[in-house]
């Protein structure tokens, strides 16, 4: 029987992870995962993770991962298809019967991952024969090792049209054909794809070869050269090195796309395992999908040259329409135009790791992107930037992200044309005739005595305590903002206990069980009764969500209110990450006294201050 990996997925999607897994250790949400007991080997201490989005666990102490399928085989010990028959009973599923047409399909593909391993052998022979020796001598040059040449099975393909012909002759000419390996134009005689190239495999995620790619020696074009697509390989939906990426990537906790399989060796060479290239084509719809069941943020380095920019935009593109709650990109550059190789190579792995650590988020990119397409000298230049900003916001599906995109733009927009410029008196000019004294556009205004005193209180902790606050007296409000808070937990330091427990709450009552009586009920059953004391002791915070909801309801009040509550989530959230932006762009400022870090500087600062008058704001209100 075959079961197609289309059918697989939507059996893995039906299954929610933890339910299956909690009829045999106790799970306990924790953030936006679980965790429990590994049922794998004893243990105390929960290292045990389950991620529901993902589809699959991990345990942090004796290794073992996998999905629902691999959990009913290795801890119930059944069969696969024992396993996928219980799985698919439990989800209304019905196991496809079996198919002559589909076994036949599985056995030819057999036979071309046969073909591929035996060329992948052959080119591997001839990389250490006499005739390989310009092909060793380029692979030294670039700084590879024995070690790695070997890792990577790189190879070489003499430049002889029936070199590989004549070597697999054994094998069905039709195979060689199909596997991209011998060209076939007409009626002429087939001859070899590649030639003169140092030949690296490419494999699949279970690591067998299905494909190559070729770089040619000295001159001509083109300068690489990849199979074509065949039932074994689709370049669109295919990541090179995925197979060693993806367990490298859990122990970093990312993921790092760059142009090529050349600059994926050298990185993995230099102590960045979890690095991946697409093939030939700008990130697909599917590549980005793929990367995302790795890691919630992909890191995408690409050349600084206009066509690894423009690559760059290609896949931000591609991926806005994709965006859910807590997924996105991060871009990195690298300085002076260098590729990653050239950046290992002249400055060490060092440069690179900081170069990963200050990527741009996916709208700060858009923003980098298209300030500098074009000149903002008129109104209508800047009407332009505004215009294609929101062009990209709106192709964007999920309604919360678009919202919050367009909010954020026209945040930016405001503070970088419209932002405070009144100014002293003895620096206002009047204009003549007119009475009148106008401000000049270039001088900010200081800010305001209220301002000042505002930003000496702690309001990261008042924020926090007004939003948990807010959620006690209104819990229909923890799950509506459940996403965002459960990305906020790690960030709430003395009330993550509090928060996290807010969110375990919600999500095992029902909404109309869940009263702010009952919810004070379970939060000091679960020993949380000091924190929760902690939260009343410094009274109300100033907010309008952190007021009794009164009777009867008023609905138009109340929904002033879950306005402002939304409004507070998003400060929340974001002024700790603007905060950390304003501290590394002054470092580096410091450091190198660059033009565009202080226009970075001043653009981040005043975004910070406007962040802090939308809290005067919001106190206000309450």
């Amino acid at each position: 029987m075959t079961l197609s990996p289309q059918w697989l997925d939507e059996l893995r999607s039906r299954i929610t992870l933890s339910t299956l897994i909690g009829r045999h250790v106790k799970v306990q949400r924790a953030g936006r995962e679980y965790k429990a007991c590994c049922p794998f080997h004893n243990e105390k201490t929960p290292s045990f993770t389950i991620n529901d989005d993902k589809g699959f666990y991990h345990c942090f102490g004796c290794g073992a991962h996998g999905d629902a399928i691999r959990f009913m085989t290795d801890h119930q010990g059944l069969g696969f298809m024992d396993a996928v028959k219980e799985l698919a009973a439990e989800a209304g599923m019905s196991v496809p019967a079996p198919d002559p047409r589909a076994a036949r399909q599985a056995e030819a593909k057999a036979s071309l991952h046969d073909v591929c391993q035996a060329a992948q052998d052959w080119f591997v022979a001839q990389l250490g024969s006499a005739a390989g020796e310009e092909a060793r001598a380029y692979l030294r040059n670039r700084g590879l090792s024995a070690e790695t040449i070997q890792r990577f099975g790189i190879g070489f393909a003499p430049d002889s049209r029936t070199g590989i012909k004549s070597a697999l002759g054994h094998l069905d000419e039709d195979l060689l054909i199909e596997a991209g390996l011998l060209i076939k134009v007409d009626d002429k005689a087939p001859y070899d794809r590649f030639r003169g190239r140092i030949m690296i495999p490419i494999r699949d995620p279970r690591g067998r070869v299905i494909a190559f790619g070729g770089r040619i020696l000295g001159q001509g074009e083109p300068k690489y050269l990849n199979s074509p697509d065949t039932p074994l390989f689709d370049k669109g939906r295919t990541l090179y090195n995925l197979h060693l990426a993806a367990p490298a990537s859990r122990q970093s906790g990312r993921v790092v796309v760059v142009e090529g399989y050349m600059d994926v060796i050298a990185l993995a060479q230099a102590g960045f395992g979890e690095c991946v290239a697409p093939l030939g084509t700008a990130l697909t719809e599917h590549q980005i999908e793929r990367l995302w069941k790795m890691v919630d943020r992909p890191l995408l380095c690409f050349d600084g040259d206009n066509a690894g920019q423009k690559a760059a935009m290609r896949a931000a593109s591609r991926a806005l329409p994709l965006l859910k709650p807590g997924q996105s990109l991060g871009f990195v550059s690298l300085p002076g135009g260098q590729d990653p190789d050239d950046l290992v190579r002249a400055s060490g792995p060092q440069a690179f790791a900081t170069c990963l650590e200050q990527a741009a988020g996916l709208l700060d990119h858009l923003w980098s992107h298209e300030l500098a397409a074009q000149p903002l000298t008129s109104p209508e230049d800047r009407a332009g930037l505004k215009a294609r900003l929101n062009a990209h916001a709106d192709t964007i599906a999920d309604g919360d992200i678009k919202a919050l995109y367009r909010r954020e733009i026209g945040q930016r927009f405001s503070d970088l044309f419209f932002g405070a410029r009144a100014t002293s008196p003895a620096r206002a000019a009047p204009q003549r005739g007119s009475g009148k004294t106008w401000q000049r556009r270039d001088e900010p205004v200081p800010p305001s005595e209220e301002l000042r005193a505002f930003s000496r209180q702690p309001m990261s902790d008042l924020i926090v305590r007004g939003v948990i606050t807010g959620l006690t007296l209104r819990p229909a409000l923890i799950l509506k903002h459940s996403e965002a808070l459960s990305e906020f937990v790690t960030l709430a330091d003395r009330w993550a206990d509090l928060l996290d427990a807010l969110l375990d709450a919600a999500h095992h009552n029902a909404p109309h069980a869940l009263d702010p009586s009952s919810l004070m009920t379970i939060l000091q059953s679960k020993g949380l009764a000091d924190a929760v004391g902690r939260l009343k002791s410094g009274g109300n915070p100033p907010f309008s969500f952190c007021t009794s909801t009164l009777e009867p309801v008023d609905p138009l009040r109340e929904a002033r209110i879950a306005e402002d509550f939304a409004e507070a989530i998003e400060v929340m959230i974001t002024r700790p990450r603007l905060e950390a932006a304003l501290q590394d762009v002054t470092r580096r400022f410091e450091n190198d006294m660059q033009d565009s870090l202080f226009l970075e500087q001043q653009q981040l600062r005043a975004r910070k201050e406007a962040f802090d008058q939308r809290l005067i704001e919001l106190t206000e209100r309450g």
